[in-house]
């Protein structure tokens, strides 16, 4: 059988499936909602029946979750590998973030410096990481954007987190040291603007405020994790961080524990790493042993974004066209993966006409 017509066949299916549901319980619920406002009692419908009505509904609202995600995402779609930008003199890229406008920011491990790319995949800016006052060069772990635009990094070795101000004297602008942390890892912004930093050895996720003169203010921290390594904001606000060797946990605004991932989707990790948020409230984390990267969705079931060509992904960062980046330490390179197909609609706003579907969708 030739491949596109078993396609438009099996597409053929699936619409006809979900209309006959869609069909069959507005018809139900049309008749079933003035009998039950008008009478006391049920008819003959039993208790048993109600709640075995209720579990079928549940799955089959998930299983057309599961239906939707795969329909909306991809796998293995790879379509972009930008190299190391130290070259081969310095190795261990490792921190990335990816701003709005679609630039990206990358630090190593290795490197005195913070490297910006355009959407292409070119540098076009160069960040040293060079304190000028003292003339203190440092390395810089992971990256993040501030509310206000600055370039935000860890400085794991002397322990503490440095924001860029092109404000400063110096005409090129220069690096602020703000506060003392044991072992400052991962960094982020959550939806309020504060910055999350993790706290390796303490075990700690510190979140704060920066007033305009660069002081922390409202500091707050999230204790009893188990080697907190990289931490970004939460869909609905608040914060999510993954354990080294362990899982990854989403906390409220007000750092209570929401749930972990491992829990709630009867997931096992290897050894998380980075995570993400993207626009559809998703959480995307990267596991660093499995060697994979898993959606974690609002509803359904865990999709496995990327199964194979990874070595030891670390960092990855989402943008809003539906790109992934995730930082392979293993082969010290950046892949960017395209996950997410969009529709020429909105594919969320369901229509409620009583016309029956396209049924040979193009």
């Amino acid at each position: 059988m030739d491949y596109t017509l078993e396609d438009t066949r099996r597409k053929e299916k699936l619409l006809r499936t979900v209309y006959a549901l869609q069909v069959k319980s507005d018809t139900t619920f049309q008749k079933a909602s003035p009998l039950l406002s008008n009478h006391r009692g049920m008819g003959m419908v039993t208790e048993r029946q109600v709640h075995e009505l209720a579990e079928k509904a549940q799955v089959i609202c998930h299983d057309l979750d599961n239906i939707r995600n795969h329909l909306f995402y991809q796998q293995n779609d790879l379509v972009q590998q930008i190299p190391n930008p130290n070259g081969s003199r310095y190795r261990g890229v490792s921190g990335i973030h990816c701003a709005l406008d679609g630039s990206i920011y990358v630090t190593c491990e290795s490197a005195p410096r913070v490297h910006v790319f355009n959407r292409s995949g070119q540098v076009v800016q160069t960040l040293p990481c060079v304190e000028l006052k003292k003339k203190e060069t440092f390395l810089p772990e992971d990256v993040t954007l501030t509310r206000a635009g600055m370039v935000a990094v860890t400085d794991m070795v002397n322990g503490t987190v440095r924001i860029f101000n092109h404000h400063s004297k110096f005409s090129k602008g220069d690096w602020i040291k703000i506060s003392q942390f044991r072992s400052p890892r991962g960094i982020g912004v959550d939806a309020s603007g504060k910055l999350l930093v993790t706290d390796y050895t303490e075990g700690k996720v510190h979140s704060f405020v920066l007033d305009p003169a660069f002081k922390v203010q409202s500091p707050h921290s999230v204790s009893d994790l188990c080697g907190p390594r990289y931490v970004c904001a939460a869909p609905e606000g608040g914060l999510v961080v993954s354990e080294e060797c362990g899982d990854v946990k989403l906390f409220t605004s007000s750092h209570k524990l929401l749930f972990s991932i491992g829990d709630k989707f009867g997931h096992a990790f290897g050894n998380p790493a980075g995570v993400c948020a993207d626009r559809e409230g998703n959480i995307i984390v990267a596991d660093e042993q499995r060697r994979k990267i898993h959606l974690f969705p609002r509803s359904g079931s865990p999709i496995c974004l990327v199964s194979k060509g990874l070595q030891r992904p670390t960092g990855i960062a989402c943008s809003t066209q539906g790109l992934l980046y995730v930082v392979d330490a293993g082969d010290d390179n950046i892949k960017v993966f395209k996950y997410r197909v969009r529709p020429p609609f909105n594919a969320d706003v369901l229509s409620t006409s009583g016309d029956s579907p396209n049924l040979t969708p193009r």
